[in-house]
C-alpha cells in the first residue's frame, strides 16, 4: 500500500489520487492527514504537503490547487522545457518530480476551463482552439497518462520491491449511426421528396440507385453494417454503436425509428455489440427529449441503456454530464473535439466524471474519444493518405503509456463513394493496427 499524506484532504485529492495510483497504476493508497502515522510508516509513502518531511519518502510539493473549492477565472503556470509538459511546475524545485501531477491531473480531467466563460461555436461547443492544450501544444498528446508513468517510475526508484502491475494498450471501436439507410427506412414523403430533389438537379445516378435500393434490387450504400461485423468476427474486440432515436429534424435525419429496417439492425449489432443512445442534437435543448429516445431505443433492445454519445459532440459541461446521471447512463464517450483529434481531457483512457460545480466524483465514467472521421475528413480536409499519417502517429502516441484509443467512425463514411472514396481503407488499416496492438498486449501479458 502506497501512504499519502497531505494535511488538508479535500474531494479533489481523494479522486485524483484514488485515479492516478489506483485505476491508472494499479495501487492500494490510503490517505492521512498525521504526520506522525505517516512519518513512522515504513512502506511507500508520498508526502504532499508544502514542506519535506523527516523520513518523508517521496516529496511532491503541493500547489495549493487541490484544496480550493469551485472555479474562478485561472490558467496554471506550464514547464515546456521538458519533453511532456508539466502543469504546476515547482518553483523550488525540491521536489520528486518538478512539478505537482495531482493538481496537472485535476485541472485538465475536471475540464475546468469549460466551467468558466467562453465563446461556443455555432453549436454551443467549447471548441479546440480556445483550449489550454491547444494553445500550449499539447493537445496531441495523453499528458494525464504521462503523468501516472512518472508516479510510477519514482515509486519504482524509491521503492524497489513494489509491484506495480503494468497497463495494457487498448482498442475501443465506435460507431455513430446518424443515417442508418440512404434510402430504406424511410416514410413514403421522405423518399417522394427525396426523389424530386433528385430529379431537380438532374441527378439520375441517385433516383434509380433510391428505386433500385427500395425495390431489393440493390444494397442500400450506407449498409456498411456486415463489413464492420466482420472486423469484430476476424478480431473478437466488442464495438460500441450510436444509435439516433429523435426526431426528424435540421440536425436530426435519421431514419425513422419506428422502422421495421432500424428495428432489425439494432438487434441484429446488439448481439454483437454494445448498443448506445446518440442524444440528438434537439435533445440539447429540449428538456425530457432525452427520456423519449432512450425509451425508444430500450424499447427495441429490451434492456436499460447504459453508454450515450452526443449528437455533433454537443457537450456542456456540467449540464450534459448531468442530464446523463438523471437517467442512470454509466458511461459517455463524447469527451473529444469535433475540429481537432487529440486528448481534450489529457488522457487516453476511462476516467469517472468529477462535478466541479458540486465537488464531487460521480458514477459517470467518461470514456475520450481520440479521433473522428469527420474530424480528419470535413475539419481538417485531409486525404485519406495524410489522415493514416496521422491515425498512426496518434496511434504511437497512446501505445508508449499503454493506453486507450477510442476512434469514431460513421456508416456512411465507410460506404466509399463520392468524397469518402479512400476512407474505408484509413478505416481498415486503422482497425486492423489497432487490434494487433490490442491483442499483442494482451498475449504479452500472459507470457
Amino acid at each position: 500500500m502506497v501512504l499519502v499524506y497531505s494535511p488538508h484532504i479535500s474531494s479533489r485529492t481523494e479522486y485524483i489520487t484514488a485515479l492516478l495510483l489506483n485505476r491508472m497504476l494499479g495501487l492500494d493508497h490510503k490517505l492521512t492527514r498525521d504526520e506522525d502515522s505517516f512519518t513512522v510508516y515504513n512502506g511507500p509513502k508520498i508526502n504532499y504537503s508544502s514542506r519535506p518531511l523527516h523520513r518523508g519518502g517521496i516529496f511532491i510539493p503541493a500547489s495549493g490547487f487541490l484544496q480550493q473549492r469551485g472555479v474562478s477565472p485561472f490558467e496554471p503556470e506550464i514547464n515546456k522545457q521538458k519533453r511532456i509538459p508539466l502543469l504546476f511546475p515547482d518553483i523550488e524545485d525540491n521536489g520528486a518530480l518538478g512539478f505537482d501531477p495531482f493538481a496537472a491531473s485535476f485541472y485538465l480531467l475536471s475540464r475546468y476551463e469549460e466551467y468558466l466563460p467562453h465563446e461556443k461555436d455555432r453549436h454551443g461547443r467549447f471548441e479546440a482552439n480556445q483550449s489550454f492544450a491547444w494553445k500550449h501544444g499539447f493537445l496531441h498528446k495523453p499528458v494525464v497518462d504521462h503523468y501516472a508513468l512518472m508516479l510510477r517510475d519514482v515509486l519504482v526508484e524509491k521503492y524497489p520491491a513494489l509491484e506495480i502491475p503494468r497497463q495494457k494498450f487498448t482498442f475501443i471501436p465506435t460507431y455513430d449511426v446518424d443515417v442508418a439507410f440512404a434510402f430504406k427506412g424511410r416514410t413514403m414523403f421522405r423518399n417522394v421528396l427525396g426523389s424530386l430533389r433528385s430529379l431537380s438537379k438532374l441527378d439520375f445516378y441517385s433516383l434509380f440507385q433510391r428505386v433500385r435500393v427500395i425495390l431489393d434490387r440493390e444494397k442500400d450504400p450506407y449498409d456498411t453494417y456486415d463489413l464492420q461485423l466482420e472486423l469484430y468476427k476476424k478480431t473478437g474486440i466488442k464495438a460500441y454503436y450510436f444509435f439516433l432515436c429523435g426526431d426528424y429534424g435540421p440536425y436530426d435525419r435519421n431514419v425513422a425509428f419506428f422502422s421495421r429496417q432500424f428495428f432489425l439492425l439494432i438487434k441484429k449489432l446488439g448481439d454483437y455489440a454494445h448498443i448506445g443512445i446518440h442524444p440528438s442534437y434537439a435533445s440539447h435543448d429540449e428538456p425530457g427529449e432525452l427520456e423519449n429516445e432512450l425509451r425508444r431505443l430500450s424499447g427495441i433492445t429490451n434492456d436499460d441503456i447504459q453508454y450515450s454519445r452526443q449528437h455533433y459532440l454537443r457537450l456542456q459541461l456540467p449540464k450534459t454530464y448531468r442530464e446523463l446521471l438523471k437517467h442512470n447512463i454509466g458511461y459517455d464517450f463524447t469527451m473529444g473535439y469535433a475540429s481537432q483529434p487529440g486528448f481534450r481531457a489529457g488522457i487516453s483512457r476511462p476516467y469517472p466524471f468529477y462535478d466541479l460545480s458540486e465537488e464531487q466524483e460521480t458514477p459517470l465514467t467518461i470514456v475520450p474519444l481520440v479521433l473522428m472521421d469527420g474530424t480528419l475528413h470535413d475539419y481538417l480536409g485531409l486525404t485519406p493518405d495524410e489522415a493514416w499519417k496521422l491515425v498512426k502517429k496518434l496511434m504511437d502516441e497512446i501505445i508508449q503509456v499503454n493506453g486507450s484509443m477510442t476512434t469514431l467512425w460513421h456508416n456512411d463514411a465507410l460506404a466509399d463513394q463520392d468524397t469518402w472514396q479512400g476512407w474505408r481503407q484509413v478505416y481498415l488499416k486503422t482497425h486492423a493496427r489497432a487490434a494487433k496492438k490490442h491483442h499483442q498486449a494482451r498475449a504479452g501479458s500472459k507470457a
